[in-house]
C-alpha cells in the first residue's frame, strides 16, 4: 500500500462518497475506488458496497477509521517536514493523495535506521545492498531531505532522518495494527468451513437436519477447521461458491454446476402443498381457488415451479403474473398452512411438514433433484460425505414415518 492510497481511503470512509474524494484530490473515481479496493484487500475485510447506486460504508469501517487516524496524523506531519503544511488545504490534499511512499519502503528506512547500517539491514531483509540503497535514495528524493549521513563505522540518522523515523514509526505500528486484526480473520477463515445450503422449510426439514447433523458429528470429531452456515437462493450459492465465499453448496438445481465438482444428493418429485382445511383434489382447483405463492426463479425450485406453471398449467391465472414470489420458504409455508396459500415443494421437503399442510400430486410426474458441490479443498469434500449420508438417513427415515402415518390412518377410516 502507498501512503497516498491510505491518505485516500481515510477520506472516503470519512466522506462517505467516492464522487467527493475524487473531486477534492483532483483524481479519476476509478483511481479512488482502487484505493478502496486495495485496503479491503490488504486487511481481508469488505468496507464499503453500492447500494442503489450510493455507496455505503459497513460496519468494520468505523473500526479501520480509527486505525487510519494515526497514519493521516503521520502524513500531515510529513506535509510539515516537506513544506507542504503552509499550502492550502486543496493543494495539501492533492500532495498527500499522491505519495507514491509504500508501507514496505517505510518499513526497510526504520530498519536501517535500527540497524545502523545498510549492510546489515539488507542481509536481515534478504535484499541486495544496491536495491535497498536505490529505495532509501528515492525516499531522500521525494522527501528533499537527506536521511543518513554515511560514515565508515555505519549510517547514522541526520536531524531530518531523525523527525522521519519518529514518524515513519508512527505510521508503521498503525499499519501493524490494522494488519494484525486482518491477519487473524485470515487465520480464523483459513481454518473455518463454509457451508453454503438452499433455505430450508423449517427447524424440521431435512436440509436443516443434514445441516445440524453435520455440525454434530463433525465437531466429535474435533477437526481443526470450524464450521460456518449460511443459507441463501440457489443462484447466490452457485455465485459464492464461484467467487470463493463458501467451500460447500446443497442445491436444489444441477443447473450452472458444471464447472464444479458435485455429487447428487437425492432424488424427489414436485408436489402441490395445500391448506390443511382445503378440499379441491386436482392442482387445476387449487390454483382456481386459493392465492399461490412460491420461490422466485432464482431458486431451483422456483425455476422448477415456473417451468410446470408455464407448461402444463390448463388454468391461464397460474400462467399469469399473479403469483407472489418469495425466496423464504418458512414464510411460504406460513401462507399455506394459516393463510390460504397453495405453493409447490420437493416431496422430501413437503413431508416432514405434512402437519401443517396437505400434500396433493401434480397431474404427471416432475422430477427434482438435490446436489451437493464443493471446492478442491479436502475438508469440503469430507464434509460431502456425512451431508450425504445424512441426507440419506433423514429422507428414508421420513419416508418410513410417512408411511407408517397413511398405514395408520387408512386402519383408522376402516374402523
Amino acid at each position: 500500500m502507498h501512503l497516498g492510497a491510505l491518505f485516500i481511503a481515510n477520506h472516503v470512509l470519512t466522506s462517505g462518497s467516492i464522487r467527493d474524494t475524487a473531486r477534492r484530490f483532483q483524481l479519476s473515481p476509478s483511481t479512488v475506488s482502487t484505493a478502496i479496493r486495495n485496503l479491503e484487500t490488504e486487511l481481508a475485510m469488505k468496507l464499503t458496497e453500492r447500494t442503489a447506486g450510493e455507496l455505503v460504508t459497513l460496519l468494520a469501517s468505523d473500526r479501520v477509521r480509527e486505525g487510519l487516524e494515526p497514519i493521516a496524523a503521520a502524513i500531515a506531519q510529513l506535509g510539515q517536514l516537506t513544506g507542504h503544511d503552509s499550502a492550502a488545504a486543496d493543494a495539501y490534499q492533492a500532495w498527500a493523495s499522491r505519495i507514491p511512499v509504500k508501507i514496505v519502503t517505510i518499513e526497510r528506512f526504520l530498519e536501517v535506521a535500527d540497524q545502523g547500517s545498510i549492510n546489515r539491514a539488507a542481509r536481515r531483509l534478504r535484499l541486495g545492498q544496491p536495491q535497498l540503497s536505490l529505495q532509501l535514495a528515492n525516499l531522500e528524493k521525494f522527501l528533499d531531505a537527506r536521511l543518513f549521513e554515511r560514515q565508515a563505522q555505519g549510517s547514522v540518522l541526520t536531524e531530518e532522518g531523525r523527525r522521519a523515523y519518529q514518524i515513519f514509526v508512527t505510521i508503521s505500528q498503525a499499519w501493524d495494527d490494522l494488519k494484525a486484526s486482518a491477519d487473524e480473520r485470515y487465520r480464523r477463515t483459513a481454518r473455518s468451513l463454509r457451508i453454503g445450503s438452499i433455505i430450508p422449510t423449517g427447524s424440521e426439514s431435512w436440509v436443516a437436519r443434514c445441516l445440524g447433523s453435520l455440525v454434530s458429528e463433525w465437531n466429535a470429531r474435533r477437526s481443526n477447521n470450524t464450521i460456518s452456515l449460511v443459507s441463501m437462493t440457489a443462484d447466490d450459492l452457485r455465485e459464492a461458491l464461484k467467487s470463493g465465499r463458501i467451500d460447500v453448496a446443497i442445491l436444489d438445481s444441477v443447473f450452472g454446476l458444471e464447472s464444479f465438482r458435485h455429487r447428487e444428493l437425492l432424488q424427489t418429485d414436485m408436489v402441490v402443498i395445500a391448506p390443511p382445511q382445503s378440499t379441491e383434489m386436482t392442482v387445476a382447483d387449487l390454483v382456481a381457488g386459493h392465492a399461490i405463492c412460491m420461490p422466485s426463479p432464482r431458486t431451483g425450485l422456483g425455476h422448477a415451479a415456473m417451468a410446470f406453471s408455464a407448461e402444463r398449467a390448463p388454468n391461464r391465472r397460474f400462467r399469469s403474473q399473479d403469483i407472489t414470489a418469495a425466496d423464504s420458504l418458512p414464510v411460504i409455508v406460513d401462507l399455506v398452512a394459516n393463510h390460504g396459500y397453495v405453493s409447490f415443494l420437493g416431496r422430501v421437503s413437503a413431508m416432514p411438514i405434512a402437519d401443517k399442510v396437505r400434500i396433493v400430486d401434480l397431474d404427471e410426474h416432475v422430477p427434482m433433484s438435490y446436489h451437493v458441490a464443493f471446492n478442491h479443498r479436502k475438508a469440503a469434500a469430507d464434509a460431502c460425505a456425512v451431508i450425504i449420508e445424512a441426507a440419506a438417513r433423514i429422507t428414508s427415515q421420513s419416508l418410513s414415518q410417512a408411511m407408517r402415518q397413511a398405514e395408520e390412518g387408512a386402519r383408522e377410516s376402516a374402523a
